[in-house]
């Protein structure tokens, strides 16, 4: 070989190997920088994760304003502030209708009439204020609004509503001086327009919250007492929710303190009781009412006295499987989300229908379009068990209109009327529980299939004619059977 083929050869060598170590090079900086720049965003989430939320202010247990709330919360807030959406499922949720304000109701929109879409209802409540007023729920920024501005108020209100309508956590520490208790006794019996007075926002982050630790907390007492009386029913006596409620627990009992079916105590307290004390199933408290003969009003047609129910989400959500599968009302309707390195609650309170992917999908591994048809299947039958239910109480209705007017004996009149008053809180337990059946479908049937048996035996009643006996006929019993039959045809 030549001496400048040798050169060639070095030369062609000494530049491949400098193009090597070029590229080798460049990998070994790019990988470097890649490496620095995970190791550091690793080290930003863990310093997020370690300081999930900034003390821009000082929040105590007197600060109410959930906009302060939300200056070291900013996140959460900001979903909070989203309640204000009126989105309808097919079964759930509100539709927005315009109106003309007025020097009474100064509202630009509100929600659609439910006894306008359903006269049933109307006559269902005769001669009660939810036959003057009855609306579509919305979200939780119109708790206060709605409540202030509603129709009912032709028919005197008390301040035991602000238990669910406003934040008044405050207000009855203030009201007791430090002591809750002794506030929420003083609230109760206030006349509303005194009572409104008292309170400014719907609920709000002290509801929920414990300002020092963030922890979720009971600050209403009727839902306290509540929960250790319905334990007791349980066979678990001297129930302190504040010790011995698990994290999961609270996730569902800081919702229950509102959403569940109550009364108030018939003397001068007022008092807001939830009706436990035999169970957390409809007819448990009907037995309950029942046994402390308990009436809301007297139906205006039919004389029957009668109760009425009120959203009882949570008792029919511990009916259902989500319920006994550990799962909590917030685990849906105020599902996890990511924000960073953050994981927090979603503040965005509604329908889990309308957030499929994080409410749902966490635990189902199916399509979304499948899971929202599942739901809508649930409602679909529970609204044509509904009413079916609504129309058999309607001609119940009528009949005893019309044995009334015929003068059937008190006794036997009183008979239908309770069977009237029966089916009408269990087909209202029903239609007052805002998921239409989806908490438990089974227990759903279950209440509107009673209903509908209160209603047979009540025609039953209805029916009966006096019967003769052998002794006052001086007769035999087949003879005075055959008198009955014939007297009955």
């Amino acid at each position: 070989m030549s001496d400048a083929n040798s050169s060639k050869t070095v030369n062609i060598s000494v530049r491949t190997f400098v193009t090597i170590a070029v590229v080798v090079s460049l990998v070994a900086a790019v990988m470097a920088f890649g490496v620095t720049g995970l190791l550091v965003t690793i080290f930003q989430r863990q310093q997020e994760a370690r300081d999930p939320f900034m003390r821009v202010v000082e929040v105590t247990d007197d600060t109410v304003d959930p906009s302060i709330w939300g200056m070291n919360f900013p996140m959460q807030y900001d979903q909070y502030k989203r309640t204000v959406d009126m989105v309808r499922t097919r079964f759930g949720g509100s539709e927005a209708v315009p109106r003309y304000p007025d020097s009474d109701d100064p509202r630009s929109e509100t929600a659609r009439s439910k006894i306008e879409m359903n006269p049933r209802l109307k006559r269902m409540w005769a001669g009660y204020a939810f036959a003057i007023d009855y609306r579509e729920a919305r979200g939780h920024a119109y708790m206060l609004e709605d409540q202030t501005l509603t129709q009912r108020h032709q028919v005197q209100q008390y301040g035991n509503c602000m238990n669910c309508h406003a934040s008044v956590y405050t207000t009855y520490k203030e009201l007791g001086d430090g002591d809750i208790q002794a506030g929420f006794e003083k609230l109760n019996p206030m006349i509303y327009e005194e009572a409104r007075k008292l309170v400014e926002h719907p609920v709000s982050c002290i509801d929920c919250h414990d300002p020092e630790t963030m922890q979720l907390r009971i600050t209403r007492p009727a839902f306290r007492e509540g929960i250790r009386v319905a334990k007791a029913a349980e066979g678990i006596d001297d129930y302190d929710v504040d010790t011995m409620a698990t994290r999961q627990e609270m996730r569902s009992f800081v919702c229950a303190q509102c959403h569940v079916e109550y009364y108030f105590a018939p003397d001068e307290s007022r008092r807001l009781t939830f009706p436990w004390h035999k169970g957390l199933r409809g007819d448990d408290a009907l037995a309950y009412f029942d046994e402390i003969d308990f009436t809301d009003w007297v139906h205006a047609d039919t004389g029957a006295p009668m109760l009425k129910a009120q959203h009882p989400e949570f008792e029919l959500w511990s009916q259902g499987t989500h319920a006994q599968a550990g799962v909590s009302c917030a685990d849906c309707h105020m599902p996890y989300m990511r924000k960073g390195a953050l994981k927090i609650s979603d503040h965005h309170v509604r329908s889990p229908l309308l957030n499929i992917n994080n409410a749902c999908q966490t635990c189902h591994k199916v399509p979304e379009e499948e899971l929202f048809e599942r739901a809508e299947r649930i409602q679909e039958r529970t609204v044509e068990m509904q009413d079916l239910a609504l129309d058999a109480l309607m001609d119940f209705i009528d009949s005893i209109v019309a044995a009334k007017e015929a003068g059937m004996p008190e006794e036997q009149l009183a008979e239908a009327q309770y069977c009237q008053r029966a089916a009408t809180f269990l087909i209202d337990f029903v239609e007052a529980e805002n998921s239409m059946g989806f908490h438990a479908p089974q227990e759903s049937a279950r209440l509107l299939f009673k209903a509908m048996d209160y209603m047979r035996r009540g025609n039953v009643a209805l029916e009966e004619t006096p019967e003769t006996t052998a002794e006052e006929a001086d007769i035999s019993e087949d003879e005075a059977a055959v008198l009955v039959e014939e007297e009955q045809a």
